[in-house]
Parts: structure tokens; C-alpha cells; sequence
């Protein structure tokens, strides 16, 4: 063997005792051992960006009104926004309840910021699933090296003190593999469960979706009715204004009388206008849950009268709630994530063992290349990492205590929910049995009362008294049927699948 030969061949081993060094760990051992467990943020609602919540209260004081429910539903956050939904969902101009359901599951915005929490935890589960995959790479080197000998300590007769510069390459694959990494292997099913958790979550925001775009819909229904009424309520005080002006001429009524018809009119026609833009606002509230143009440009096709909700007891309801509701189903999976990060952390104690190879040709030049290989398997012990595991555990620990009470907390919650909304079902079904009966009487009343004034035995001032009880009647009825309606509905969304039961709690009949 030549001297060029022969400290090639010293520079060649070097090279691979570097590269095999470098594959096994990259750098001198520190004090750590296998893979580090992931860490949980500290509670699992962090994600919520929005609320819809439906409430009802009594309405404070006495008043002639049989209505002493105030209800209204509140949209806040991503749930209030939508992209367009015109592009897949072609608008024909009428939107009908079930369209609009559908139009807000498609095109809701918390549909996409959810969306895309499925994607990051996707990402996150691939990237924890890869410290257990082969992780394949390949690499080429260009050397140049000059090295002195009797630095080295290597002096004998006949070598020289300086060597080089020699030039050699390395064309190399190296493959490494845990074998057996068990917090790696921890954090993989933790991501998984994180996975199934979003997934979790995005069903119960589809349940809040049909709550806010239902709730959106009998609103608008509601607006509508009121300007019905409101029209139907100007032409009553038109036809009284000129029945006014007739027992006038006939010397039956006075001039007080008439002018007291004709501020009745203007009232009504104030009133009408009022409540014609509350119409509009309405929906173009319900245009923007539902993705198509902002405007009051279209029609809402449905009606949903009074109907009693499905048979059920409070105690059946809470049962199939605990069995069904989305959230909760998340919250349980979130607790189970926090418990292989526990377990993850705990396993940073235990050894690891992993394999790493590689192969390749190494040489002055193509035509002189020798192929060479490396093997090496590695078991890594921790003996002591300073505390890194202990703390690791007290973290997981922390997280998963904070899950278990959200949980707990949630179950509670879904208790109290549907309790709430039985109770709040019991008062609407009450009222709209009184503010019906009332409707009736209060039509009955104005219908005496107008032929009372014909004969001239009543006055204008009983007659529009008697107009505006009709009013108030045909409002408490609107209010108290809106209320019925939106207690099933927010039923409906606690039992969980609120889509799928839409059509038991609402029945939508085309105007």
C-alpha cells in the first residue's frame, strides 16, 4: 500500500467514524434520554371562538299585555360571519328553513376556523407519528484535507510530518428507525385522540350552527308576521277613519272623534314603517349566517306554526344528551389525550432503542470508489435528566386534572340546559294559550264596539281602544309563538344531531 493509499484510507475512516457519529446522535450525548413528551395547552376550550345562546326572561312591571316573556337569541364571534354559499348553492330569491340550515352548515365561519383545527391537528398527529417512521436521507461530500501528523502524536521513521492535501468524496444513504420509543409512541396516540377531539367539536358546532341560523329564521318569521299584522291593523284604522267622517256628516260623531281616527291612522302607519325596518334588518341578519348577499332583496318561504314538541320527560332528554352531545363526546376524548401525554411523560424514564445504517462509496475518485457500510444500534438509559421527566409529569398532570373538571363542568352544564329549556317550553306553551284566547276576545271586543259606534252608543276613543287591544293581542300571540318555537329548537340542539331533529321540534309549512 502507497502512502497516498494508506492515509486515504485514515482519512476515509475518520470520515465514516464522523458520519456514524453524526447518524447515531448528531451532536456529544447530553443528559436527556428518548423522545420528550408533548404538552397539552392547559385547558381544552382554548379553541372557542364564538357563542349562540337563546334566553328567556320575564318581562319586569304589569302591563295589559298577557306577554311576560322577554326572549332573544345572541350570535357572537366566528358564528355571526359566513363566506359566500351562492357559488356551490345557487340562490333562486326564496329561502326556505331547510335551506337556510343547510346554506349555514356549508358557509358558516366557524365551519372554516374549525376546518382548519382538524387540518393543524392532522399536521400535528403526522409530525408525532414521524419520530417512529424510517427517516431516510442521502448526502455527497466533497473533501479536502491537509493534516499534521506529530500533532496527532503519529511520528515514525519515513512518514512524513505534514500530509495532504488529499481530495476523496463520499456518496452515502443513511437510514435510521426507533425501535422501541414508547413516549414517542405516546405522543402518536395522544395527537390521534387530539385528531377524533376536533373532529368532536366540529359536529357540536354544526349543533350551534342550526340554533343560531334556526333561531336567525323564526326571528325573521316573526318580523314578518308583525308587519302583516301591522298592515292589516292600518287598514282597520283607515276603514275606522272613514266610518268616523261618515256618523260626522250624519251628525252622529264629532270633529274630536275624527281627529282622533286620523291620529290612530298615522300611528299605525309610523308603527308599519318601524317594523317594516325592523324586517330588513332581520334578514340581513339571516343573510349573513347563510352566505348569501347581505340584503333584504329576497323572501323567507316558510312558516312555522304552533305545534307541542316530542313526547319526552326531562330525565329521558338529559340521558340522550349525556349519549349524544358532540361537546361532551370532546371533552371526553380531550381527557383521554391528556392521559397518553401523562403516560408519555412518565415514559421518558424508560430506555429507547434505535437502529441506524448506512452505505455508500467513498474515494479519491469515481473509478478508485469502495463501498462502505455502517450498523449501529443504540439503547439509551436515562439515568439522570435534571428533573426534565418529573416536570413533564407535573404538567400533564395539571392538564389533564383542568380537562377533568371541564368535563365534569360541561355535564352539569348540559343538565342545567335542558332543565332550562323544559321550563322555558312550559311558560311559552302557557302564554300562547292565553295570548290565543285574547286574540280572540279582542277581535270580538272591536267588532262590538264598531257596531256600538254605528248606532252611536260608543265613541271614537272605545273603538281605538278597542283597535289597539287587537294590536296588542296579534304582538303577544307573534311574541309567544317565537318563544314556543325557539325553546324546541334550543331542545333540540342540546339533545345533540339538532340537523337531524330539526324537523320534530320545527314543523315548516311554505307561506
Amino acid at each position: 500500500m502507497n502512502k497516498r493509499a494508506f492515509f486515504g484510507f485514515i482519512a476515509g475512516a475518520a470520515a465514516s467514524a464522523t458520519l456514524a457519529f453524526a447518524q447515531l446522535g448528531g451532536a456529544p450525548p447530553s443528559g436527556g434520554g428518548g423522545s420528550v413528551a408533548a404538552q397539552l395547552p392547559l385547558s381544552g376550550r382554548t379553541g372557542q371562538s364564538g357563542s349562540v345562546v337563546a334566553t328567556q326572561s320575564p318581562v319586569p312591571g304589569t302591563n295589559a299585555s298577557v306577554n311576560t316573556l322577554n326572549t332573544n337569541i345572541s350570535i357572537q364571534g366566528t358564528y355571526a360571519g359566513s363566506t359566500s354559499s351562492t357559488a356551490a348553492m345557487p340562490f333562486s330569491g326564496k329561502l326556505s328553513l331547510r335551506e337556510a340550515i343547510q346554506r349555514g352548515l356549508a358557509a358558516n365561519l366557524s365551519v372554516t376556523g374549525l376546518n382548519s383545527a382538524v387540518k393543524q391537528a392532522e399536521g400535528q398527529a403526522i409530525v408525532a407519528r414521524a419520530a417512529l417512521m424510517p427517516n431516510i436521507s442521502g448526502s455527497y461530500r466533497e473533501n479536502v484535507l491537509e493534516q499534521d501528523l506529530q500533532v496527532l502524536g503519529l511520528s515514525f521513521p519515513g512518514a512524513p510530518k505534514v500530509v495532504g492535501p488529499l481530495a476523496y468524496f463520499d456518496l452515502r444513504a443513511t437510514l435510521s428507525q426507533a425501535v422501541a420509543d414508547m413516549a414517542a409512541w405516546n405522543n402518536m396516540k395522544a395527537a390521534r385522540e387530539n385528531i377524533s377531539a376536533q373532529k368532536q367539536a366540529m359536529d357540536n358546532a354544526r349543533d350551534v350552527i342550526v340554533l343560531a341560523v334556526g333561531g336567525a329564521y323564526l326571528q325573521t318569521i316573526a318580523a314578518k308576521a308583525r308587519v302583516t299584522a301591522a298592515k292589516a291593523q292600518l287598514e282597520t284604522a283607515g276603514a275606522l277613519l272613514k266610518q268616523t267622517r261618515q256618523s260626522q256628516e250624519s251628525g252622529v260623531a264629532a270633529q274630536i272623534d275624527v281627529n282622533r281616527s286620523q291620529v290612530q291612522q298615522a300611528v299605525q302607519q309610523q308603527r308599519l314603517a318601524t317594523l317594516q325596518n325592523d324586517l330588513s334588518r332581520q334578514k340581513i341578519n339571516l343573510a349573513r349566517l347563510t352566505g348569501i348577499p347581505p340584503n333584504d332583496q329576497y323572501d323567507i318561504s316558510d312558516d312555522v306554526p304552533f305545534s307541542p314538541p316530542p313526547a319526552m320527560t326531562v330525565e329521558d332528554a338529559i340521558k340522550q344528551s349525556m349519549e349524544t352531545r358532540s361537546d361532551l363526546k370532546a371533552a371526553e376524548t380531550q381527557i383521554r389525550a391528556a392521559e397518553r401525554v401523562r403516560t408519555a411523560a412518565r415514559d421518558e424514564r424508560l430506555p429507547t432503542l434505535a437502529i441506524v445504517g448506512d452505505y455508500g462509496t467513498i474515494g479519491p475518485r469515481f473509478s478508485e470508489a469502495r463501498s462502505t457500510f455502517t450498523f449501529a444500534a443504540s439503547l439509551k438509559v436515562p439515568i439522570w435528566q435534571g428533573g426534565r421527566a418529573a416536570g413533564d409529569i407535573r404538567q400533564a398532570d395539571a392538564s389533564l386534572d383542568q380537562r377533568r373538571a371541564e368535563a365534569q363542568d360541561l355535564r352539569g352544564q348540559i343538565e342545567s340546559e335542558i332543565r332550562n329549556s323544559f321550563l322555558d317550553l312550559q311558560a311559552a306553551a302557557s302564554q300562547i294559550e292565553l295570548a290565543k284566547s285574547n286574540q280572540q276576545l279582542a277581535r270580538e271586543n272591536l267588532r262590538l264596539t264598531r257596531e256600538k259606534f254605528d248606532l252611536g252608543v260608543s265613541t271614537a276613543v272605545e273603538v281605538a281602544q278597542s283597535e289597539q287591544d287587537v294590536a296588542s293581542s296579534d304582538l303577544d300571540y307573534i311574541t309567544s309563538l317565537f318563544a314556543h318555537n325557539l325553546a324546541k329548537l334550543s331542545l333540540a340542539r342540546e339533545l345533540g344531531n339538532a340537523d337531524k331533529k330539526l324537523d320534530d321540534y320545527l314543523h315548516a309549512v311554505p307561506q
